[in-house]
């Protein structure tokens, strides 16, 4: 799933393409993904203008003149492809021609297309889902907060307000342990498995080790660390490993900088060739990689 680097570097992309146009053509391929579509989806969005976008947690928000915003959720394998009018997604190095949609061009469109949002500017952004396990709704922009998935959510990351006092505060008494409590959307919103794996190497904090102890001097060095590894990965576009790309269609490149994530019997950088090497563990039922000798 796209954690929350991927989705600021997606959203990104779509405010460069349609913030500030007016939406002139959606075309809505089937009932809905994971839910159902708002009924008269087309209708409601087509001629309002793009106001601006916003990210809370792993959710954008692309608000319109109509007080309205479309609340997007990528899920497993969603993405968005923007490309101008007329111009086909391809594959890397082959040539580019038409694509196909109601008013007769020659190429088909993308395949698990569900979506499309056309612009006056001359943009088509396609919502891609093989899975269907994304979603789009739609809800008053003065009460976005109260939107049953977005209400009970934690501090963003990656705001000032989200301190080694706020993170200690939030973790409490808590005995989960605190991979298990990072990935706790109510207690910190937007982190993923890959990031709060990096984060905790970082802070060299076991991610076995039960919440309530990281309060304090820990959680000082915890929440630098889960800053810096957000800002890094949303500079380098965010993490390609499956499904991700980006907007325009380029990958994102911060796997390339992973020092635990997906290193399994490798030794770490901090260890060297006395690392007895990277260990993998299975923690709620997700993956989580660390260096048991660096990582206390």
């Amino acid at each position: 799933m796209p954690e929350l680097p991927e989705v600021e570097t997606v959203m990104r992309g779509l405010a460069t393409v349609l913030e500030g146009s007016r939406i002139s053509r959606v075309a809505v391929n089937r009932a809905g993904m994971r839910w159902p579509f708002p009924v008269d989806l087309a209708v409601r969005l087509e001629g309002a203008r793009v106001l601006g976008f916003a990210r809370r947690a792993k959710y954008m928000l692309m608000r319109l003149d109509t007080g309205q915003s479309a609340l997007i959720h990528l899920g497993m394998s969603g993405r968005m492809v923007a490309r101008r009018l007329g111009v086909a997604p391809v594959p890397r190095g082959a040539a580019q021609g038409a694509y196909s949609d109601a008013r007769g061009h020659n190429q088909p469109p993308e395949a698990h297309e569900h979506l499309v949002i056309e612009n006056d500017a001359g943009w088509r952004v396609g919502f891609v889902d093989p899975r269907r396990f994304g979603s789009v709704d739609l809800v008053a922009t003065a009460a976005e907060g109260a939107h049953r998935l977005l209400r009970d959510l934690g501090p963003e990351p990656l705001e000032e307000a989200f301190s080694a006092a706020a993170l200690s505060a939030r973790i409490g008494a808590s005995r989960t342990p605190i991979k298990s409590a990072l990935l706790d959307q109510r207690v910190v919103a937007g982190l993923g498995n890959i990031y709060v794996c990096e984060a905790l190497f970082r802070a060299g904090i076991s991610p076995r080790r039960l919440a309530y102890t990281v309060a304090g001097a820990r959680a000082a060095k915890l929440v630098p660390a889960i800053k810096a590894v957000l800002a890094e990965s949303i500079a380098a576009g965010g993490s390609s490993l499956r499904d991700y790309v980006r907007a325009d269609g380029e990958l994102g490149v911060f796997q390339e900088s992973f020092l635990v994530y997906g290193r399994e019997g490798e030794a770490c950088i901090k260890c060297g060739a006395a690392c007895p090497g990277i260990r993998r563990i299975v923690q709620a039922g997700r993956s989580t990689f660390f260096c048991a000798r660096q990582q206390r």
